[in-house]
């Protein structure tokens, strides 16, 4: 049993002992705190709290308890439902409530839930925000209202038409060169909350044609649900095999987003990003965004527009931070994470649906001839398992000894550029995990690259 305390979050398997993974105990102890930090720290005077969850089982027991925490505390709650974590985001905002909480671990397997929490921006938590959040649980500072000032129960499910909605009436969303193009577009929502809202979306783009994979929300994944090529060969063969002219690929809270070509082949997640900031970024200039881990393609594309680009340390939060800071009019992360300011600071894979259509149906080319237009690099994924007695910092400080002659950013691990390619080693925020990304010209050198990393931490450890 697992339960890891982060900026991501509280997240955790289900069920065994309290402190140990995230049982109901410990979600009404996070939540409890939560809502108090939220009581010291709002400017807004409605003390209301949004809460929406993916399609995981444990759903619904997870938002009992977590409902029931935050009327114990006194305050108002707003359930809409089923929902991905952008559009819980802005329902934040759209209902002027002081905070929200999405119950979803992500790209986590289906034994996993989590908290994630949100501002009165409907924007996550600073690192040192979240910190305040466990102080006050470890302290159990939290005092639940008495019987007169309990909080109220509302639900308002409108909020997956009333995001539609608002990608649609984006002045660089064109329906009607989609609705021309006639696509015919597969999904893969793995079984949650992606399932609905991306095919309605897609409905309201004028898509005619959805093959729908893996789109029944219930919370059995129908593989694993983070969506990198090794966990996508049913959608890859679906497309392929039916003539499509590409496919989408969400997890399980519609935060990042996959595409598979025509030829059956992935874009990359990588490239999801690029492609969206070449259109972006080609009708309004500006600055462009990603962290320490996403591609040099986004650098190379922004170059190419004369914009300047910026990178963060690893996490929503810190992109967003960033992209607020410098004014950036598109980024995100690698990992298929698109954000885009003129909608919300969130990663959105609704909005990059939308977009990535749009550049298709106007560039009037295939998926695959659009890929070949852009800076052609190949980024390899690995990682170490950490024990109880693994010093990660030991090990980070050996490594830029080791690499003191090279490039090295260190606002988040290490990152070692090199003039044709990069390896960059941080702790996980989401698993026991230290993750390994390195990016060259060829998936050889890149695997390369990350093993020899990988093979001197496993030296270290």
């Amino acid at each position: 049993m697992t339960l890891i305390k982060s900026i991501s979050g509280i997240r955790g398997t289900i069920g065994g002992r309290a402190g140990e993974a995230l049982t109901p105990m410990d979600i009404a102890k996070f939540t409890a705190a939560y809502a108090t930090f939220i009581d010291r720290t709002t400017s807004l005077p409605y003390r209301s709290i949004v809460v929406g969850h993916d399609a995981r089982i444990s759903g619904p027991m997870v938002m009992d308890l977590v409902v029931g925490t935050l009327m114990g505390m006194g305050f108002d709650v707003v359930n809409i439902g089923p929902a991905s974590t952008p559009t819980t985001e802005m329902a934040v905002v759209m209902e002027e409530a002081c905070g929200g909480l999405i119950l979803t671990a992500s790209h986590n397997p289906k034994e996993w839930n989590a908290l994630k929490l949100l501002n009165e921006k409907g924007e996550f938590l600073s690192s040192d925000e979240g910190q305040e959040v466990l102080r006050i649980a470890h302290e159990r500072e939290y005092v639940f209202a008495d019987v007169n000032h309990l909080g109220h129960y509302y639900k308002n499910t409108t909020y997956n038409r009333r995001h539609i909605q608002k990608v649609l009436a984006l002045d660089l969303v064109d329906t009607e060169a989609i609705r021309k193009a006639g696509f015919t577009v597969a999904v893969d929502a793995v079984n949650s909350v992606g399932g609905v809202v991306i095919p309605e979306l897609l409905r309201a783009l004028g898509v005619e044609n959805i093959i729908q994979i893996n789109c029944d929300p219930t919370g059995n994944f129908a593989h694993n649900p983070e969506p990198i090529p090794e966990n996508l060969s049913q959608i890859s063969q679906i497309v392929r095999d039916s003539g499509a002219d590409l496919g989408f690929v969400v997890d399980p809270d519609v935060d990042r987003l996959a595409i598979v070509m025509e030829n059956g082949e992935m874009f990359v997640e990588e490239y999801t990003l690029v492609a969206i900031a070449d259109y972006v970024l080609s009708k309004t200039p500006g600055p462009a965004v990603s962290n320490l881990s996403s591609s040099r393609a986004l650098s190379d594309i922004a170059a190419k527009h004369r914009c300047p680009y910026v990178a963060s340390a690893v996490g929503e939060v810190n992109v967003t931070s960033l992209m607020r800071h410098i004014r950036a009019v598109i980024g995100g992360e690698g990992n298929g994470g698109v954000i885009y300011p003129e909608l919300h600071y969130g990663r959105d894979a609704l909005v990059g649906v939308a977009l990535f259509l749009t550049l298709l149906a106007k560039s009037g080319k295939k998926v695959s001839e659009l890929k070949k237009d852009y800076p052609q690099y190949a980024i390899a994924k690995t990682k170490v398992e950490l024990t109880e007695t693994t010093d990660v910092d030991a090990i980070l400080e050996a490594i830029k000894e080791k690499y003191a002659n090279e490039k090295l950013t260190t606002i988040d691990g290490v990152k070692i550029d090199f003039p044709h390619s990069w390896v960059h080693l941080r702790k996980s925020n989401t698993e026991p995990i230290i993750r390994i990304y390195s990016e060259a010209p060829t998936m050889e050198e890149a695997k390369e690259l990350g093993q020899t990393i990988k093979d001197l931490v496993l030296s270290l450890n």
